[in-house]
């Protein structure tokens, strides 16, 4: 990590203490920190996204940092954990808007997206239904929920094996075991479908 990105991880860390201080103000100081890496996160996701999809990739940001400053008995463990949080937000916005585009109509086309090259749940390389993942990932968190929350992790926050395991308290060795199982599981999963 660079000097600036250490000082910048060191800003958002000392920002998310005052929040959980309960320091309201906090939160005014916090969008300028982490908008790059939100929209970041949220351009990749929305590549993902079929196109002529609804939602712009700012608009994703807003709402999901909306839902996070209003998370206020949060107890954040820092920028790994916050990056963490916000790509499942991201992730539970674009779920909740397949479904509401879905149910308009009536069982019309899935919302579909293509997987990250590193999951590797499709073999052809097509793209997935995202309801059909996120059916599949609340069924790996139902058996295996730590295997669930290192897919969204690292699939959904980007994050590293390194920040990952900071973020769940466990060894690199066991982000990479569950990592591998649950991109195994998954793909099982989804070409049943």
């Amino acid at each position: 990590m660079s000097e600036a990105a250490d000082e910048r991880a060191g800003a958002l860390n000392e920002v998310l203490e005052q929040l959980n201080q309960g320091d309201g103000s906090a939160a005014n100081r916090l969008l300028p920190l982490v908008y790059d890496e939100l929209r970041e996160i949220a351009v990749r996701r929305m590549r993902q996204e079929r196109a002529g999809h609804t939602l712009q990739a700012t608009a994703l940001v807003h709402e999901a940092y909306l839902r996070l400053v209003d998370q206020s008995r949060f107890d954040w463990k820092g920028r790994a954990h916050f990056v963490g949080v916000a790509a499942n937000t991201i992730r539970l916005i674009l779920v909740d808007h397949a479904r509401k585009v879905n149910a308009e109509k009536r069982g019309g086309d899935r919302h579909r997206t293509t997987l990250h090259d590193e999951l590797h749940v499709s073999p052809s390389g097509s793209q997935v239904d995202l309801l059909a993942l996120e059916e599949a990932l609340e069924k790996l968190a139902q058996l295996h929920a730590r295997q669930a929350r290192v897919v969204e992790l690292r699939f959904f926050g980007g994050l590293s094996v390194e920040e990952t395991a900071h973020v769940l308290s466990v060894a690199k060795s066991t982000v990479a075991a569950d990592w591998a199982l649950a991109k195994a599981w998954l793909s099982r999963e989804l070409s049943n479908e």
